[in-house]
């Protein structure tokens, strides 16, 4: 495997040698910081909404962290939605550090000082970026 320069992508495509799909244990760990979470779901069927969910996100992250095509304004129609929803800003937020700290705690020792700072300055943009487009 050739790794991407580009280190968000490339603790997805690391993950991605571990773990055929990130779903259950990124929401195994959002209910787990986030319990409050667990109600915005249904019970029944939610899988699907759960996979799509992260799909789109992933391509968010994506998108935000390297050419900006378009997917990441994404972003800001969903923080608009989740806002309708009544999803606190910080709680919509706080799922992208669950995404990274689940692919951190995947990659074990593969998860590199480079990757972390790419990481926390991507999380810190997309903050504010959530935050301008309210």
């Amino acid at each position: 495997m050739n790794a991407s320069p580009n280190r968000i992508e490339q603790s997805f495509e690391l993950a991605a040698v571990r773990c055929a799909d990130l779903t259950p244990l990124v929401y195994q760990r959002l209910f787990k910081e986030h319990p409050e979470t667990q109600t915005m779901f249904r019970s029944q069927g939610s899988e699907f909404v759960k996979g799509s969910m992260l799909a789109l996100t992933i391509e968010a992250i994506l998108d935000f962290a390297g050419a900006r095509s378009g997917h990441f304004r994404l972003i800001a129609c969903e923080v608009s939605s989740h806002d309708a929803y009544g999803t606190p800003r910080e709680l919509f937020i706080a799922f992208f550090a669950v995404v990274r700290d689940t692919l951190r705690d995947l990659l074990g020792d593969e998860w590199s000082p480079e990757i972390a700072q790419a990481w926390d300055t991507l999380l810190v943009e997309i903050d504010a970026f959530a935050g301008s487009a309210a």
